[in-house]
């Protein structure tokens, strides 16, 4: 009895030694795997084996995995965001080198029309401005820094109240402006600064990219969902260029002119997203462009 006790023991051993080892070198393999993928981030680690360090493998490389996509996505907004800077600093030094010249030529007496120079200088500062606007809330809002105050508005009441301010701007510039928003109260739970900011960039887009005689704004209700379609009857956009519309710093020869910073519409996207909305874009030359806003 004693000696199959000690058999057994001995086999136990055996298969215990052996399993030790085939950890090791399991682990040998292992680690040497995990150097090379110090050196190469792409590689994989390959196991042939089950058991706990398959487990493990497969794990970590589905951490990997993820890794790899946060850091291309990285790399992607650190380009973006030089690019950015690119294009704003070349766009800054046209109106600040103008508005340098005014004010030295005011500075120095020798302006012809003081009032001209003036007023040529303020429209100056304030287009350096806008670039400066649209920089800083791109940034707040690429860092996740944008601040909502979410409540609910009479989305019909709230476009109005928005269109007016351009009323005299679309006047000035002879552009036809047709609305056709409800009495109804239609309660949507959004940020006015935003949607302020929403609108103004489609009709800005519109007016100074589009080159357009015609805009319509229209909302209605259908079920749950709240659809507020913004419409131009200027340049059409390419169909191939539709799917990057909405892309940093996207600028097709059509749709966008080379003032731009190719951010407007992006940051249109962006904030709708934050506030739980999608948009789209439809163009052809027979039925213009229409930006279709909706919220649930």
């Amino acid at each position: 009895m004693i000696t199959y006790i000690l058999l057994l023991l001995i086999l136990l051993c055996i298969i215990q030694f052996a399993y030790t080892r085939n950890l090791k070198k399991q682990a040998v393999e292992w680690l040497e795997d995990l150097k090379e993928i110090r050196s190469n981030p792409q590689q994989k680690i390959f196991t042939k084996k089950s058991g706990i360090f398959a487990d493990i493998t497969f794990e970590l490389n589905s951490i990997l995995k993820e890794n790899r996509k946060q850091l291309l996505l990285l790399e992607k907004s650190d380009i973006a965001n030089k690019q950015i800077l690119t294009n704003l600093s070349h766009d800054v030094r046209t109106p600040l080198a103008s508005l340098i010249g005014y004010l030295e030529a005011l500075d120095n007496n020798s302006a012809d029309d003081t009032r001209e120079y003036i007023q040529i200088s303020y429209k100056k500062a304030l287009a350096l401005k806008s670039l400066i606007d649209v920089l800083f809330e791109w940034c707040k809002i690429s860092s996740n820094e944008q601040q909502y105050q979410m409540d609910y508005y009479d989305i019909n009441e709230l476009t109005r109240e928005f269109i007016i301010d351009w009323l005299p701007l679309l006047e000035k510039k002879k552009i036809s402006f047709h609305v056709n928003i409800p009495d109804n109260e239609w309660l949507v739970l959004i940020d006015k600064a935003a949607y302020k900011r929403i609108i103004n960039n489609l009709i800005q887009n519109a007016i100074y990219h589009g080159e357009c005689s015609n805009i319509a704004i229209h909302i209605e209700k259908n079920e749950d969902k709240i659809i507020t379609a913004v419409f131009n009857n200027g340049y059409t956009i390419p169909e191939d260029k539709l799917p990057y519309i909405f892309d940093r710093l996207y600028k097709c020869d059509i749709s966008r002119s080379d003032t731009g910073t190719g951010l407007g519409l992006s940051i249109t996207k962006e904030l709708i997203a934050a506030m739980k909305g999608t948009i789209s874009v439809e163009s052809a030359a027979e039925t213009g462009t229409t930006f279709t806003i909706i919220f649930s």
